[in-house]
């Protein structure tokens, strides 16, 4: 009974946060819809300018959860985070499904939260109602390998360079995850590193480049740098210092990693170079960094600086101010909603319609 109600406690620690979360996503697409509706006469600079606040205030009630809801800290090395926001492509390493939500916890910061897009797996857009959203809001999908649509990114991000859309385009250059456990990934990756005469990184994946360049270059006029982030998870060493796997969104929720532990580090256009040939390099030499940044994370011999980044950390709380607020009004949109029956068949029929339409979206654009 008592392990029971252990169980049933702790598991309420995750689906509470992710039901309110998804819950809210109803009201929050039949806002944008309406919006989206009104907006078809008027400039697309003025949807764009309420899009991006609408999904700022989105996002904020997403990070209370994930920030102040777990009370995780997280603490910042290398350059200070520009106070002025910019139009950037945010390059990190890749291990968690949390991953996401770091280009938010630093965006935010930056009072640029609004502008976040991401550079997603093209499976991803079948997700309900949040697929379709996130293409709408300016991410783009992308297939591996020989079936990357190259001409479609770039034309997507061009359109929105060309009308001056606010970016801050996070994309993953690994492709995929790293963890530990999945040593084929890792052994695969080495090895390819090795056949192309690249250095063979240990704590991250060896770095695709296209989707990379392919934003850089269809951005060149519009962005301002690019920040590449290094990130580490505290917890993720085990007593005998092996490196374990990142939290997942679930055990994030659940308070399992107590502290996030970020590199910053922004880069002026001028230092990437344009030819792919060169940009290939520059990026792999870019996570030789990360990798020796992680290498200290993990494996230093001085205890002091194992499980911390080199140089100063400073703490970066965020306030109640920046994320309740848009949870209390999500929550007042949707609890009049289900709490009458005409409420819960709209709040039904948008889950469902919505999800319909989404998917007839998504599948006939690139």
């Amino acid at each position: 009974m008592l392990l029971s109600l252990v169980v049933h406690t702790y598991s309420l620690r995750y689906w509470l946060p992710a039901a309110v979360m998804l819950g809210t996503a109803p009201a929050y697409v039949l806002s944008w819809s309406a919006w989206r509706l009104l907006s078809v006469l008027l400039p697309s600079r003025l949807y764009h300018t309420v899009d991006d606040r609408a999904y700022s205030f989105y996002q904020s009630m997403v990070l209370f959860f994930f920030e102040n809801y777990t009370g995780v800290e997280i603490i910042i090395y290398g350059d200070d985070i520009p106070k002025k926001k910019e139009n950037v492509v945010y390059l990190s390493n890749h291990q968690s499904t949390s991953d996401w939500i770091i280009a938010d916890v630093l965006a935010i910061r930056q009072n640029a939260l609004g502008h976040v897009r991401y550079v997603l797996k093209d499976g991803l857009k079948w997700l309900p109602l949040y697929g379709w959203y996130f293409s709408q809001h300016g991410g783009v999908y992308v297939k591996k390998s020989a079936r990357f649509d190259e001409s479609a990114m770039k034309k997507k991000l061009s359109s929105q360079a060309k009308v001056g859309t606010p970016m801050y385009l996070v994309i993953f250059p690994e492709g995929t995850r790293y963890n530990p456990e999945f040593k084929k990934v890792v052994d695969d990756s080495q090895t390819f590193a090795a056949k192309e005469g690249l250095a063979v990184l240990k704590h991250v994946l060896t770095p695709r480049m296209k989707a990379s360049h392919v934003a850089i270059d269809a951005m060149k006029g519009h962005l301002d740098a690019v920040y590449d982030i290094t990130v580490a998870y505290e917890g993720t060493l085990t007593a005998d210092g092996q490196r374990r796997p990142a939290p997942s969104m679930p055990e994030f929720l659940c308070k399992e990693c107590r502290r996030v532990h970020i590199y910053f580090k922004r880069l002026d256009m001028r230092e990437i170079p344009p030819e792919p040939v060169f940009f290939r390099r520059w990026l792999h030499e870019r996570f030789e960094i990360k990798d020796q940044l992680l290498t200290t994370f993990y494996d230093s011999e001085d205890p002091e600086k194992r499980s911390r980044f080199p140089g100063e950390g400073q703490r970066s709380p965020l306030g109640l101010c920046k994320t309740l607020p848009s949870l209390l009004i999500f929550g007042g949109l949707t609890l009049p909603m289900l709490l009458t029956e005409s409420g819960r068949k709209l709040y039904l029929n948008t889950w469902i319609y919505g999800t319909l339409l989404g998917w007839a979206w998504v599948s006939v654009s690139p």
